[in-house]
This record gives structure tokens, C-alpha cells and sequence, in this order.
């Protein structure tokens, strides 16, 4: 029973919140506990999150890459992989989430963590009215190399990319195998731990293809890391060690090519994981090329 004197529901209801007391804030959902990031490994990620106005690019991506191995991301068109090798290398913020290059946070001290890299650029974005030798001794320099020992990386880096004969052409010149091998050497001048390759392969003839793969190779048998995004499934299933399949921003499966294929092929793993395939519509007007 209620006291006489004791205040109602409604009362208690109608006393004003003190001044000096500050209405309470809702606190926000706590995210998903994660485990640290892995100190051991080439790269370590944790949560990480992108975000363009209303579109999330990266959605709480997580993912370890051993040291030595050749991984491959591959995934749909738009699926983060580009957004997010963009965030490992220190060339976009995230919105949340943690780096970690070699033990290190990649945003603790973003410029030493891109002296431990390598990141090709794309043909489009390097200077191609130097030529060959310039460019990379250019590169060199930029990395804080003398000029001296640039000049020496260049020529060995030219010779190693059957590139010496086209030294003092214009890259502008060059083909596009030829392109795609200045670009790599670009990213290889100051001898980088980790090399990161947005479609490496792409548009290059056999030859220049093969070309490239057995340098890469070469590299990671000598303790370096590739990183490579690709569209071209056998192309990863033949070179790389590990593979991670990423859609809609997130990590469908990741893990060795034997692990992630789970038996199979690899191309047909990725769209039962991935998805979109469909039955060929039927064009009546294409039947064996009838008129």
C-alpha cells in the first residue's frame, strides 16, 4: 500500500531532470567481439569497414595473410577488393577497423609501413614520357635511394624484365606486356617485403605473361609476399598458394587453393559461393547465325 505523502507515478513522472545532471546518452550496439590481429603474419585485418555515402564497400572484412605466400582476392566485380587493398597499403583511411603490415598498424606511422611495400601502379598512373631507365631511377629516388644506387636497381630490374634493349625508349612507346613489366619494376626498386598487384595480368600477351609469373615466383621463394587481385580463376589456381573469395565486402572463404576449392574446382567453388550464375537466355535470332 502507498505511504500517505509518497509521490505518484504521474509525480515522479513530472520531476524535472537536475541541471547538473546530464540526460543520458544511448550507448551504441557493441560491435562483434574479434580476435587480435596476428603479429606473425604479412598482413593481419581486423573489422575492416569502407563506406562511399550509402554504399558500404568493405563491410567488417577480416583476413590473414601468411609471410612467403602467394595470396590471390578474387571475387565479382565491386566487391571490395580493390577498396580494400587500397586500405592495406595506406593509400585510403578506413572508417573502422584495424592494419596490421609485418606486427605494425598501418596508420600508427603510415609512411615506414610503405617503405615495407610494393604496390604496382597502373599504366595510367605513372610519368610515361620518361623513358624506361628514367622512370625507375626516378622511382628509386622517390623511395630516398642516391641517385647511384637507383641507376644500378634500374639496370638489374631491366635486364631481369628483358627490358634493357627499350632503356631509353618513352614508356609511352612501350606495349602493353611491356608496360605492365616497367609497372612492376616500379613497385620492386626498393625491395619491399610484401607486393601488392591490382590485375597484374591484364591486357599482357603469353609471353609477357609468363614472363611475369616466374619473376613473382622467384620473389616468393626467396621470402617475399604477393598479394594479387584477379578475375582470372585459373590464373590463381595455378600460381597462388592461398586464395580468399570476397563479395559484398566480406570474406566468403579463405585458406589454401585445396582448402577454398574443398575438392574441386576452384572456379565452380566461387560461384556456389559467390553466386549470379544463371541459365543462358535462349535469342532465337542467333540460332547458328540465321539470318
Amino acid at each position: 500500500m502507498m505511504q500517505p505523502g509518497a509521490p505518484t507515478s504521474s509525480m515522479l513522472a513530472a520531476q524535472p531532470v537536475p541541471l547538473t545532471q546530464p540526460v543520458p546518452i544511448a550507448q551504441p550496439t557493441q560491435p562483434v567481439q574479434l580476435m587480435p590481429p596476428n603479429p606473425a603474419a604479412a598482413v593481419s585485418i581486423r573489422g575492416l569497414l569502407k563506406h562511399f555515402g550509402d554504399k558500404v564497400a568493405v563491410n567488417g572484412l577480416s583476413l590473414d595473410i601468411p609471410v612467403g605466400s602467394f595470396y590471390g582476392l578474387v571475387g565479382p566485380n565491386g566487391a571490395g577488393k580493390t577498396t580494400t587493398l587500397n586500405m592495406v597499403t595506406g593509400l585510403l583511411r578506413p572508417d573502422g577497423g584495424i592494419v596490421t603490415i609485418l606486427g605494425r598498424d598501418v596508420w600508427s606511422d603510415v609512411n615506414a609501413i610503405k617503405r615495407t611495400i610494393g604496390v604496382m601502379p597502373q599504366p595510367d598512373e605513372i610519368f610515361n614520357r620518361l623513358t624506361g631507365m628514367q622512370l625507375l631511377v626516378y622511382c628509386g629516388m622517390l623511395r630516398g635511394m642516391k641517385r647511384s644506387q637507383a641507376l644500378q636497381r634500374a639496370g638489374d630490374l631491366l635486364d631481369a624484365f628483358d627490358l634493357s634493349h627499350a632503356a631509353n625508349i618513352m614508356v609511352a612507346d612501350y606495349s602493353a606486356g611491356m608496360t605492365k613489366k616497367i609497372c612492376l619494376a616500379c613497385a620492386m626498386i626498393h625491395s619491399p617485403r610484401i607486393l601488392v598487384l591490382d590485375e597484374p595480368f591484364e591486357s599482357v600477351d603469353p609471353v609477357s605473361s609468363a614472363n611475369l609469373k616466374d619473376i613473382l615466383i622467384e620473389y616468393v621463394a626467396t621470402g617475399g609476399t604477393v598479394i594479387i587481385s584477379s578475375h582470372v580463376m585459373a590464373l590463381v589456381e595455378k600460381m597462388c598458394t592461398h586464395v580468399a573469395i570476397i563479395n559484398q565486402g566480406v570474406v566468403c572463404a579463405a585458406g589454401t587453393i585445396s582448402q577454398v576449392a574443398d575438392g574441386g574446382d576452384l572456379e565452380e567453388r566461387f560461384l556456389q559461393l559467390v553466386g549470379g550464375r544463371h541459365g543462358a537466355a535462349h535469342i532465337a535470332w542467333l540460332d547458328g547465325g540465321a539470318q
